[in-house]
């Protein structure tokens, strides 16, 4: 079974009131486009309701299509999301979760970041994300990091060699980064490995996330460049169970991993 969560109403009424005043004002979808600075399936997606509309892009919208403020009326009503729409269902199940099992090849996962490290990653995300939107999404990407205090819950994570080894910023940076993960790995409930890509094909194909929720049942979770997945459909959770045991297999100790991950740190 597989999860998806309605588009909140005040979305769709936003892309249909921006759709109307566009058309009303004979202006065309990729010249709205060209001014926000977006892509025209960016802008269809508003319309559609599948999108957030952006302050930005109301207020660009407003003014190119002489809507006299009533097109940005809608902004205090369109807070900004706490994190992306595709990831909603991941987060419900993820903060009532008694176990999480995680591989992240090419970042450190979210719960593990250094709030310089989150910074950096999602005001890097394209199209670029409006200030708001950027500063709630790491501070509630922080917020989230209390679940490792949870000490009866258990949090297993194997990280790529790629994600310890390439800092995304400064060095100065990943080196904090990299000794907060030294940090975090001394809690009795949280086990950090490291997979080195030796040549293991095992792994190459993207993250994958395993929960466990309080009533023993398991959900499966990747997510991709555009598009994530929650599913608890046996044959694919399966799947997934085999494929973190085999990659878990496959990575370096704890111990092993923390003196790889401090090694990196010093010569960083």
């Amino acid at each position: 079974m597989t999860y998806t969560r309605p588009r909140p109403m005040a979305w769709q009424y936003c892309g249909e009131q921006i759709k109307l005043w566009r058309n009303l004002a004979g202006v065309s979808r990729e010249t709205l486009a060209k001014e926000a600075g977006y892509g025209c399936e960016t802008i269809a997606s508003v319309e559609q309701g599948r999108r957030r509309p952006a302050v930005h892009l109301l207020r660009i919208a407003d003014q190119l299509c002489g809507a006299k403020g009533l097109l940005r009326a809608a902004e205090k009503y369109l807070e900004p999301e706490q994190f992306p729409e595709r990831s909603h269902d991941y987060m419900r199940y993820e903060a009532e979760a008694i176990a999480i099992s995680s591989y992240q090849p090419m970042r450190i996962p979210g719960l593990l970041q250094t709030e310089e490290y989150a910074q950096e990653l999602i005001s890097s995300w394209w199209p670029p994300l409006d200030d708001q939107t950027v500063e709630v999404r790491v501070a509630n990407r922080m917020k989230r990091q209390a679940l490792l205090d949870k000490q009866t819950h258990v949090f297993n994570y194997v990280i790529g060699e790629p994600a310890l080894r390439y800092p995304i910023a400064s060095r100065e940076q990943h080196q904090r980064q990299l000794r907060h993960l030294l940090t975090v790995s001394k809690r009795r409930n949280v086990t950090i490995q490291a997979l080195r890509f030796d040549g293991i094909p095992v792994g190459m194909d993207g993250s994958l996330i395993l929960l466990e929720t309080p009533d023993h049942k398991y959900f499966a979770y990747e997510e991709g460049q555009l598009t994530s997945s929650l599913t608890a459909e046996p044959d694919k959770v399966s799947q997934a169970t085999q494929t973190l045991a085999r990659i878990t297999q496959l990575a370096m100790s704890p111990g092993e991993s923390a003196a790889f991950i401090e090694e990196l740190a010093d010569t960083q």
